[in-house]
């Protein structure tokens, strides 16, 4: 559903706000190995977080990537937004460009309200929300 680079910007975005509530800033390689990802792939991913806002970072001694209180309120549906843009959220399920209300390809009605559901999902989970007790001990950030 989601491209490889979403899925490592979603875990990584988790990782961070799991050691932000720890008041830790993490470095690039501290992601990279939270995560299992490459590390050159990762810090291209955290960049472009930081750059849309999403991600907070600080160089020097004691610097590395973070999140404040905002952005652990982000909603997951952000993070998509940035890295795959609207198509998870716009797109045919069949990815045919010509698909539309008035010309609607065989699946369209029914991909439409799945289609619905995944936007809520996403834009109602929160960053933050995989901070809280229950869920650090039981998500595996690795493959």
């Amino acid at each position: 559903m989601f491209s490889k680079t979403c899925e490592y910007a979603i875990r990584a975005m988790i990782y961070v706000a799991q050691q932000s509530k720890l008041d830790r800033r993490v470095s690039v390689k501290e992601v990279a190995e939270g995560i299992a990802s490459p590390e050159y792939f990762t810090a291209k991913i955290l960049q472009n977080l930081s750059r849309n806002n999403l991600l907070s970072s600080a160089k020097g001694p004691g610097g590395g990537f973070f999140l404040d209180k905002q952005g652990l309120k982000a909603p997951l549906a952000e993070i998509v937004r940035i890295i795959d843009g609207d198509d998870i959220f716009t797109g045919c399920g069949l990815g045919l460009a010509q698909c539309s209300e008035i010309q609607p390809c065989p699946i369209h009605h029914e991909f439409k309200q799945i289609r619905k559901g995944i936007i809520s999902m996403l834009e109602k989970t929160k960053v933050g929300a995989f901070t809280e007790e229950n869920s650090v001990h039981t998500l595996f950030l690795k493959r």
